[in-house]
């Protein structure tokens, strides 16, 4: 009985961690980062703020709950943080790049949990498309995406930015 509640206990401890971590990192992050960029912006009368969002704040999959709900908190933070700021000169955007080939893949195809992982690793963007990515929100062409999510994953977008 004792083993089995330290089992138990040992478990919810894993994924009490793994909550806490997805919460950290994916939103509170977020909502920091802009918190100390937000204020500079606003003394220069201008800025755009890049976040980081995924298909998964939109289309949820299963063991992925946490990461889920926190980048589905990002999309609300970008959109919200938009309107609230838009008529200071700062624009807030989501980009939502698709998979890309960083360690995370590697663990999500070691997992087997949902249909990502039994993606072929050729069809993973590589770190640099992403930041070609950001770099272009940042332009006035980039600006239609204002207070939205763009993704990587659409081909006209990928064109407009020359990720083709």
């Amino acid at each position: 009985m004792l083993a089995s509640l330290i089992r138990l206990h040992v478990w919810v401890t894993r994924i009490n961690d793994a909550w806490n971590m997805a919460v950290d990192i994916n939103l509170k992050g977020v909502y920091h980062g802009m918190r100390a960029a937000i204020p500079l912006m606003e003394e220069q009368g201008a800025g755009v703020i890049v976040n980081i969002s995924s298909g998964a704040a939109v289309s949820v999959l299963e063991g992925w709950t946490h990461y889920c709900a926190t980048k589905a908190a990002v999309l609300s933070l970008t959109r919200g943080a938009h309107k609230e700021y838009a008529d200071k000169g700062i624009r807030v955007v989501g980009l939502s790049p698709g998979t890309v080939a960083t360690e995370m893949q590697i663990l999500i195809k070691a997992s087997g949990i949902n249909p990502v992982s039994q993606l072929d690793p050729s069809v993973h963007i590589s770190p640099e498309r992403v930041g070609e990515a950001i770099a272009w929100l940042c332009t006035e062409a980039g600006r239609e995406y204002d207070g939205s999510d763009l993704s990587l994953r659409d081909e006209n977008v990928r064109r407009a930015i020359g990720l083709t």
